[in-house]
């Protein structure tokens, strides 16, 4: 009985980020569970292959390229979702970027704008769009992609950090206007988990030693490590849930 609540059969998730990384896990992982998946992210080349090993689990999937911080390419994701599917049960915001990198004093004020219009802004307007649709459904789920830096800032990241601050907040202000239609809103914030974005970070061997070495766990994070509180979030197993934020580092926020 307990175990049934986990199932996300006949729900329809919309995921950005899709293509790769975690937003990939997540989407193969909730067509695991029942659910039909749209992916979106800019390059729908690489959304056609993950489209493809969900239809291969047989569940029904749709790619849509999207620029997340781009509010007609948002309505196009929506519109094309609820052309395809006439309705959205789960979103889950993981598109995000950080060009940002160094320290805040010298940041470019493109670069201010081009992470909080990917990683905080399109949050805000994606959500926005379903919200309305899923009050109209009176149930949904939203997942917003935070992170360890939303609670402990990385130096040289200061701007992303920012950003994903407030994705936090972000998640409690919805959480707290959307509760009265039954629409849950949560967040997942990893630690360093291996990405494309990551990449550079795992090629250094000494920050990567320093960083184990400062996790209980012992070991960095890795995409699937993401998908079982995704699904517990997106499921009847959590519905007593909303405005939270589930930390993923194997302890590294708390040493």
């Amino acid at each position: 009985m307990f175990l049934e609540r986990y199932r996300l059969d006949g729900k329809v998730a919309v995921i950005t980020g899709g293509s790769r990384g975690i937003g990939r896990a997540i989407a193969l992982g909730f067509a695991e569970a029942g659910a039909d998946i749209v992916v979106a992210s800019r390059k729908l080349p690489d959304l056609e292959v993950v489209a493809a090993e969900i239809s291969s689990q047989g569940r029904r999937s749709l790619a849509v390229a999207t620029h997340a911080g781009r509010k007609q390419d948002i309505e196009n994701l929506v519109k094309r979702t609820m052309d395809e599917f006439g309705r959205i049960d789960i979103l889950v915001n993981d598109a995000g970027t950080n060009p940002a990198y160094g320290w805040l004093v010298d940041v470019e004020e493109g670069a201010w704008d081009a992470t909080m219009g990917v990683n905080l802004k399109g949050y805000f307007l994606l959500s926005q769009a379903v919200a309305k649709i899923m009050i109209q459904q009176k149930s949904g789920c939203i997942i917003n992609l935070g992170s360890v830096a939303s609670f402990q800032p990385s130096e040289m990241m200061g701007v992303y950090s920012i950003s994903k601050a407030g994705v936090v907040s972000l998640t409690q202000a919805l959480a707290l206007e959307l509760g009265k239609y039954g629409i849950r809103v949560n967040a997942i914030a990893p630690g360093t988990t291996r990405t494309d974005m990551t990449k550079p970070l795992f090629e250094d061997e000494g920050f990567v030693e320093a960083r184990v070495a400062r996790t209980p766990l012992g070991s960095l994070g890795e995409p699937e490590d993401m998908v079982g509180a995704a699904i517990f979030l997106a499921s009847d197993a959590s519905r007593h849930v909303t405005g939270q934020t589930i930390v993923i580092d194997g302890g590294h926020l708390m040493s």
